[in-house]
């Protein structure tokens, strides 16, 4: 019987800062660059597993603040483990829970020891630190865990992100020590620490420095996508990346729309994640070749085209933008699915395509002319930003 390794990564091809490889891990390879759907609560919504996969994802992301607080993660542990509890048995990534306590909850008090809140669902008062944080990280049975982090506004004042980011090194300790202490899959998981400094690149450096004198897996960048805008998104990934160990994975956290992705992997990252093909598909948004079309407009009532041309996803080639527009105008489930399930094959046959143009080392006329097709369409009273 095969022994899968840990945790491995190999690099192909390179091509000006971009990397294309293999992430090995005991549930299976995950192919990068690699865009990672969100499943919050234990789910994609509005898709099954096995259509997840079939859409090409080799890993999915679970939410350890949604997760801990419903079902439970030791809930989750007593039947055995995220994998087991959603039938996904390829890689699964669990956040440390840190952002969402920040964003999701208007009662919440920091100190040195973490992060007291109460929970959105039912007002219960709730400590996630990071020796908790990695605990439920294991009891869910996470193959890559995060690191627990403090994030602040980009817009926040640079001592407030300069405090920030020293005491998410110090929670990298003790994020390190804690998952070094064992406990469950503590065999099978891999560890990645949290790069954070806002856009400052003086402060980011700091955090690189501390993170890579702790020694992690692999190392996201984080605090960014946070409503800084896209110029000052890519100026930060113009260094950010780069500060961070070279043989380790970089993983951009809640990233994002189609052109941040293709400019984020020109400038090194390997790993993304974010709700919007999901979330975009419950509302009517369809990403396309040539631009994000809103279904619900009336200009689609009678087009019996698919939603893309160029799409070889299942929905495209069974179902047209009429019948798909008749769908989400009436509510129906079914709309939030096919809608969710196309958007799902965009992101991965965008990926696809990214590898491929690394490893041909074409990436530079693949993202022009990428560019110069997703923002040729543009239609009255549509929005490129409509996520719900």
């Amino acid at each position: 019987m095969e022994t899968r390794p840990r945790f491995a990564f190999a690099i192909a091809a390179t091509d000006g800062k971009a990397r294309t490889g293999t992430l090995a891990m005991r549930r299976g390879d995950i192919r990068t660059p690699a865009f990672m759907p969100v499943g919050t609560a234990a789910t994609v919504k509005a898709m099954k597993p096995q259509d997840v996969r079939a859409a090409g994802a080799d890993i999915i992301l679970g939410n350890t603040y949604h997760l801990m607080l419903r079902p439970g993660a030791e809930r989750v542990a007593r039947l055995g483990g995220l994998h087991r509890f959603m039938a996904w048995q390829r890689p699964i990534l669990t956040d440390s829970g840190g952002y969402q306590v920040m964003s999701l909850t208007e009662l919440t008090r920091v100190t040195e020891e973490g992060v007291a809140f109460r929970s959105h669902l039912d007002g219960s008062k709730h400590m996630l630190s990071p020796e908790r944080s990695i605990e439920i990280q294991r009891l869910l049975g996470s193959d890559i865990v995060m690191a627990f982090d403090q994030l602040v506004p980009t817009t926040a004042p640079r001592d407030a992100q300069a405090a920030a980011m020293e005491r998410s090194m110090r929670w990298a300790r003790r994020s390190r020590d804690a998952f070094d202490g064992g406990g469950p899959h503590a065999e099978a998981a891999a560890l990645f620490g949290i790069q954070q400094g806002a856009l400052d690149e003086g402060l980011r450096q700091a955090s690189a420095d501390g993170l890579t004198g702790i020694g992690f897996d692999g190392y996201a960048v984080g605090g960014l996508a946070v409503g800084e805008g896209q110029e000052a998104m890519f100026a930060c990934l113009d260094f950010a990346p780069g500060q961070l160990p070279e043989d380790r994975p970089r993983y951009l956290m809640g990233v994002g729309k189609p052109d941040d992705i293709v400019g984020a992997v020109e400038r090194g990252i390997d790993m993304f994640d974010c709700v919007l093909p999901t979330r975009s598909g419950r509302t009517g948004q369809a990403f396309t070749r040539t631009g994000p079309i809103n279904i619900r407009n009336a200009r689609f009532a009678e087009d019996a085209g698919p939603l893309d041309p160029d799409c070889a996803c299942p929905v495209c080639a069974t179902w047209s933008r009429a019948y798909l527009h008749h769908l989400v105008r009436a509510g129906e489930i079914l709309g939030a699915m096919l809608m969710t399930e196309h958007n799902l094959f965009f992101y991965q046959a965008l990926m696809d395509d990214l590898r491929a143009a690394i490893a041909g080392r074409r990436l530079g006329a693949f993202a022009a002319e990428f560019r110069t097709r997703y923002r040729a369409a543009r239609h009255p009273g549509e929005s490129r930003d409509l996520v719900g």
